[in-house]
Order: C-alpha cells, then sequence, then structure tokens
C-alpha cells in the first residue's frame, strides 16, 4: 500500500428516512478543522435511495464534495450491502481518513470495512486531531482501562485512518446559507451474495421524549437520590426549568430509569447549557460524558465529590431536601418575572 496515494477527509453521513444524524454534521464540521491542518478538503459519503435532496444541507455544515451512492438496495440500512458499498468507495477514491458516528449503526458498519480492506480503526473517539511532525497523521484520543486513563492512537501504515466518534463530543458548526458542493454520484451494484437479509418490515418506537443530547438544560440525578421514586423530585426540577431528566450509570444499572438518559462513557455525551448534577459523585466514567456542558451546578453531601472539581458551583448538602427548595425557588422566580 502507497499512502501516498490517499488523500482527503472523508464523513460517513448516516441518514435514516432522508433525515442526517446530527453526529454527521458534527463530524463535518470537526472534519473541516483537521482539513486545513492537513491541507485537503472534506467529502461526505452519502448512501441511500433517492436522497440527493440532502446534498445541500451537507454542503451547509461543511463539506467540500459529496460522494452519492443511489442506490434502491440501500433505502433501509443492512450491514452487508453497506459495507460492500463503502469499501468501493475507498477502493476508488482512497481517502486518507474516514469518519463515523458511533451510533448503532457506525459501530456496526466501521468494523466490517475496516476487516475487510484491512485497515485500523479507533473506536469512540473523543478528540481527533492532525500529528505536527510532518506525517500529518490522524491523532485519535479515546477512554482506555475503563476510562482511567486517555489514549491516543495512530494508524500510520496503513490507510484509510478510520475511526468512530461519539455522538455529542464534536460541535457542528453554524450552517451556510445557500451552500452548495458538487456532487460526484458513484454507481454501485450491490452484488445478491451481499443480500442474504431481507428487511421485511421496520417498526419504530415512539418517543415523546426530549434526547438529552439534544437538551439546553438537563437536571441529572445519581446514586445519592437514594431510590427511583425520587427522581420524581428531579423530574418537577426539570419542568420548572423547562430542561430534561438524565442520570448516572448507577441508576439504571439499579433498575430506577431506562438506559436511553445515560450520560457517561457507557452513555451518552452531552454538551447542554446547564447541566445540574443531583446527588452524582463524579467518576471519570460520567465526567467523560458531561464537562464539557457549558455551566455545570453540582449537589452532594461530600464535600470531596469529584463532581466539585469540575462544577462552576457546587452546594455541599442532602440533594433530596435541597432539589425540593431549588425548584420552589426557580418557581418563584418564574412567577415574578412574567408578572
Amino acid at each position: 500500500m502507497n499512502i501516498q496515494d490517499y488523500k482527503g477527509i472523508y464523513v460517513f453521513i448516516q441518514q435514516v428516512d432522508g433525515k442526517v444524524a446530527g453526529v454527521s454534521h458534527e463530524l463535518l464540521g470537526k472534519a473541516r478543522e483537521l482539513a486545513q491542518k492537513m491541507e485537503t478538503k472534506v467529502t461526505a459519503v452519502l448512501l441511500g435511495y433517492q436522497v440527493s435532496g440532502l446534498c445541500g444541507d451537507l454542503a451547509s455544515y461543511g463539506a467540500d464534495k459529496i460522494v452519492l451512492v443511489d442506490n434502491k438496495d440501500l433505502e433501509i440500512y443492512s450491514t452487508r450491502p453497506y459495507a460492500y458499498a463503502v469499501c468501493k468507495v475507498i477502493e476508488h477514491f482512497k481517502p486518507a481518513v474516514l469518519l463515523y458516528g458511533a451510533t448503532a449503526i457506525g459501530r456496526d458498519l466501521a468494523p466490517r470495512v475496516a476487516a475487510k480492506i484491512r485497515t485500523g480503526l479507533t473506536a469512540d473517539c473523543t478528540k481527533l486531531d492532525v500529528a505536527d511532525d510532518g506525517t500529518k497523521n490522524l491523532l485519535m484520543t479515546r477512554p482506555a482501562f475503563g476510562g482511567n486513563i486517555m489514549a491516543t492512537i495512530i494508524c500510520p501504515d496503513y490507510r484509510p485512518q478510520m475511526a468512530t466518534v461519539r455522538p455529542g463530543v464534536m460541535q457542528k458548526i453554524k450552517p451556510v446559507e445557500d451552500a452548495s458542493a458538487p456532487v460526484d454520484s458513484f454507481a454501485v451494484e450491490i452484488p445478491e451474495s451481499m443480500k442474504d437479509v431481507q428487511i421485511l418490515g421496520v417498526v419504530k418506537k415512539e418517543s415523546h421524549k426530549i434526547d438529552i443530547q439534544d437538551a439546553k438544560i438537563l437536571v441529572s440525578g445519581g446514586r445519592g437520590m437514594g431510590c427511583a421514586e425520587n427522581f420524581k423530585m428531579l423530574e418537577d426540577c426539570a419542568n420548572a426549568l423547562g430542561g430534561t431528566v438524565s442520570s448516572s450509570r448507577a441508576c439504571v444499572d439499579a433498575g430506577w430509569v431506562e438506559k436511553d438518559i445515560q450520560v457517561g462513557q457507557t452513555g451518552k455525551t452531552v454538551r447542554p447549557d446547564l447541566y445540574l448534577a443531583c446527588g452524582i459523585s463524579g467518576a471519570i466514567q460520567h465526567l467523560a460524558g458531561m464537562e464539557e456542558s457549558n455551566l455545570i451546578i453540582a449537589i452532594n453531601k461530600d464535600e470531596t465529590a469529584p463532581i466539585f472539581d469540575v462544577a462552576d458551583w457546587g452546594v455541599v448538602g442532602d440533594v433530596t431536601k435541597i432539589i425540593p427548595l431549588f425548584t420552589e425557588g426557580v418557581k418563584k422566580a418564574i412567577a415574578e418575572r412574567n408578572k
């Protein structure tokens, strides 16, 4: 393999039902930053069926070029057809870097592509940078040893350099209105041998809850809440603030709350305007998922809890007594403001 033949930063665009996943927008923004250091361009790789209408959206979020693979066999995500198509894109265009979101789809697709084309893959990255030693290798950083250290990994001898990145870790750029990018329609015929799974139908679970990754205000509970019933006071507080409830892993493991509201290394990465940590000690695995919040307020009866090291404001005390008082204070303040 002559790695000099591989150029450009490519981003796999995850789309479902004609809607681009937020992590793909985040990766396009980060790719632009990396491309400046590598002195190259950003290409979005869009797979699907009749999805050309998404190209303008991708250009507005940072794509310099779009590779469009439009095929009926790619209408609904299926592992082998998608992996085959991505491999064909890599063989033809030879990207130096290929990024995926660390979603259910990205975590399924990326390792299969890596195995097929015989390159490396760094999973669940929380930071991406470019080496300044002249090689311009991609520096891929992820938690290791249970989150106790951060490991920076490089792939110097194989291309493309591939990584999956957790949603919410990178920030989207402000979309550029009326942006456009050239579209390269790349035809891929999916062989019958890749269609060994037939999708008969898709059953969707309807949710009326706000995804915690989209919430501007999070009221998050930890083991210090004591029991599942006490999460009701967090819901009251979140409603007063116009926010959403989230939790630490301990509460999920205890069966108090569902996993889809878990924040942390094994949950979701969030970046709200306000993160109210209630009864959360602040294990490093949890901090990895919320430490980039704009404002962190922590309530914990242990004044030595690690959460106070990242908090902007801290309250030492019994959270089950403080939160109801805080909620009442918020309600009164809003009522006064609305008079």
